[in-house]
């Protein structure tokens, strides 16, 4: 690589690592914060949550790298034309094309990472993803009690507490529906009531005050009792069954064995859902260069209509870019459209409007479709304001 390669690429590093980061830390600490909530009566929700964090990892790099890439691209340029170095390098000689070059070698670098999370590490992540998930919602009830939650630790057993501290272990007004070993129905409510796990580690202890239990006798007659205090035990619930084997799902699948089983028909799962999903991850890695091709002008024509326009009108053709592949997948699992033309159409509109906005900037750099719709808006926009009256300043 030459200078001019290594100091452009030493600009854009910083950028991309710190969009990738900070997004890739938010969206987990808002799904954590979820996950912590969900899995409140597991006996690890602690453990169980650290390592569903670490099995999204690969969903959210997938997800953030190529908004990270465009984003690092359209600041590192548009930094790059303010402080005049893209005039001086053209001025050098240095083409548009070859100030692109290292970017665009970048993204075919991104791509084989993109190909390796799409294609391997997140068909792996997302069953084990699902796996730890049916583990922690089936791991039983630890005991704690979470407020205006009904929990089933069983099916013989349902608890439900209008109040609790941050422990889960002092209730306020108590419901609980148990059936006994006998099958009769057993109900009991209690004004106030405090939990307390037994020394076998095995079962709770329900410490319970003011209340009244519903049961019925031998006979099947109804039998009220009202209580100041009251003792139940009741059970710790152990985990359930391990998760189905993977593969259930197509995107639980590598690239090589969507291909294989779209290609041989031996599968459970639809061939078009295959080839979506197939066609689904190769658009979004291969999507990457045709960023490179696109920041780069809309960079450049940020000195002129400013840094906004560009940027937003890219953001949304990349929002847009993934929208119509996900639906495009929806529409080939359905068998309404080929997966070729749902897929292969997003991909070559966007492909298309990448390169001609990169060959038009090619001959007056700056100058792309883009800045000239800016310019004219304004210029419309200019043309319908009021003008000042005589004599004001």
């Amino acid at each position: 690589m030459s200078l001019i390669d290594r100091y452009l690429l030493r600009l854009s590093f910083w950028p991309m690592v710190g969009a990738t980061g900070v997004t890739m830390i938010s969206l987990l600490l808002e799904r954590i914060l979820r996950l912590l909530d969900m899995l409140s009566a597991s006996n690890d929700r602690f453990g169980f949550v650290a390592q569903l964090a670490v099995n999204l990892v690969p969903h959210y790099v997938g997800l953030t790298l190529p908004a990270a890439f465009f984003l690092a691209l359209m600041v590192v340029v548009n930094r790059l034309n303010q402080s005049s170095e893209v005039d001086a390098f053209l001025a050098a000689g240095v083409s548009l094309t070859r100030l692109a070059a290292p970017y665009l070698c970048l993204a075919v670098a991104l791509t084989a990472v993109s190909l390796l999370v799409f294609g391997f590490l997140q068909p792996y992540s997302r069953y084990a993803y699902r796996a730890v998930l049916h583990s922690a919602q089936n791991a039983g009830w630890n005991g704690l009690v979470p407020a205006e939650t009904i929990l089933t630790p069983s099916r013989d057993l349902t608890m439900t507490t209008d109040g609790a501290d941050a422990a889960g272990q002092k209730l306020s007004r108590v419901f609980i529906r148990r059936i006994t070993e006998q099958g009769r129905e057993e109900i009991t409510t209690a004004g106030m009531a405090e939990v307390r796990r037994m020394s076998d580690g095995k079962s709770v202890r329900l410490e319970l005050q003011d209340g009244q239990q519903l049961r019925f006798n031998s006979q099947g007659r109804p039998e009220v009792l009202s209580f100041k205090s009251f003792s139940m035990q009741l059970p710790l619930t152990g985990p359930a069954r391990l998760l189905r084997a993977r593969g259930g799902d197509e995107r639980e699948l590598t690239l090589f064995e969507l291909a294989n089983q779209a290609k041989t028909g031996r599968s459970t799962i639809p061939e078009a859902a295959l080839k979506g999903e197939l066609y689904g991850r190769l658009a979004k890695a291969f999507v990457l260069p045709l960023l490179a091709l696109l920041g780069v002008p809309l960079g450049l024509s940020a000195k002129r209509s400013g840094r906004a326009p560009g940027m937003i009108v890219g953001g949304i053709l990349l929002l847009a870019f993934f929208h119509a592949v996900q639906l495009g997948q929806g529409l080939a699992t359905t068998g309404r459209v080929s997966a070729e033309l749902a897929v292969g159409g997003p991909f070559f509109v966007f492909a298309a409007i990448a390169v001609t906005v990169f060959m038009t900037s090619r001959k007056q750099p700056g100058e792309t479709p883009v800045s000239r719709a800016m310019e004219h808006i304004s210029s419309l926009i200019a043309r319908f304001r009021p003008k000042p009256a005589q004599g004001q300043a």
